[in-house]
């Protein structure tokens, strides 16, 4: 990326912290991250195998898990890596510009698959003699493939706008990954413009997104409450309080260091945390604990009866 900046690698000075907490935390941070990939392998896993989850419902969850795998590999080894040695700090230019773009780029997509699921969610609840047919494995399709397509291009103008920038000189970055606001502070040069193009363009992504989401659940709602029967009732709002879980954690702590003026780095860094190894964890256990159906496949998958269903029926209904 020729923009004239002579800066080859950064430093990243990780999270702030007593030096005596580095083993605690590279231990707690190692175990986060192993149980957040083995737990979206296992949802990965079981919709594959169990033909009764090939709905669209659990293929917007296939995606979720896959970004979320992904989503803490591109943070967390780096991070645990500045951890063991000073030397893990560092990070060429162009590992920097690839870890900003694929970390916006999966943030993002999985902001806009929320979005879709929250949506299905709106169409099961509200149209339930219809939802066959208008979320066809068609639609479902074209909607993730969208999803991912807009993240891709939402990244990009954030990893351009960043990096088309000098930069000379310190290379210490604020943070224990590539961001954009901690780089932009070491820019040579004035930077108020980009700031206020990513603040706006992360904002009417962020905010648009969230926007249609409560609108999604402000109709749900209404639909439930036309049920007449309690049991009912408490059945669809089952359905859609582990969507509306995994969404406040993630939405909470990225509308908070994006969206407000000004920037703490220290308190940046800790909030971050929650969206890029929390979050990524909390939702298999939100979406297994909380669901009957994949509760159900996973004690099939357990007593090894679920293979024998998955090889009658492996094609999913979306993509």
């Amino acid at each position: 990326m020729s923009n004239g900046s002579f800066v080859t690698a950064f430093i990243l000075t990780g999270l702030p912290h007593a030096p005596a907490l580095d083993a605690p935390l590279f231990g707690a941070f190692l175990v986060i991250y192993v149980l957040t990939v083995l737990g979206n392998l296992l949802i990965l896993l079981v919709i594959r195998v169990d033909s009764h989850l090939h709905t669209p419902m659990y293929s917007f969850l296939t995606n979720l898990s896959f970004i979320d795998m992904w989503l803490s590999t591109v943070t967390v080894p780096k991070m645990l890596m500045t951890l063991v040695s000073p030397s893990g700090r560092a990070i060429s230019f162009h590992s920097c510009v690839a870890q900003l773009y694929f970390f916006h780029f999966l943030g993002s997509t999985e902001c806009f698959l929320y979005t879709v699921m929250s949506y299905d969610r709106y169409l099961a609840i509200s149209y339930p003699l219809r939802y066959t047919s208008m979320m066809s494995g068609r639609a479902c399709a074209l909607l993730a493939i969208g999803t991912w397509l807009s993240g891709s291009l939402h990244s990009a103008v954030q990893t351009i706008l960043t990096f088309h920038l000098p930069y000379c000189g310190p290379n210490r970055i604020q943070h224990y990954f590539c961001d954009a606001p901690p780089i932009l502070k070491l820019a040579c040069a004035d930077t108020s413009a980009n700031e206020m193009v990513i603040f706006v363009n992360i904002g009417v992504v962020a905010s648009g997104c969230f926007l249609l989401i409560v609108l999604s659940y402000v109709s749900i709602v209404c639909s439930i409450l036309r049920i007449r029967t309690s049991e009912g009732r408490r059945r669809a709002f089952q359905t859609c309080a582990s969507h509306c879980i995994v969404v406040l954690c993630f939405f909470g702590p990225g509308l908070f260091i994006y969206l407000r003026p000004g920037s703490r780095d220290a308190v940046d860094g800790v909030v971050a945390i929650f969206y890029t190894t929390l979050t990524p964890l909390f939702n298999p256990v939100v979406y297994t604990l909380r669901n009957k159906e994949v509760k159900k496949a996973l004690l099939k998958l357990k007593n090894g009866s679920v293979f024998s269903q998955g090889k009658s029926s492996r094609k999913v209904r979306c993509g």
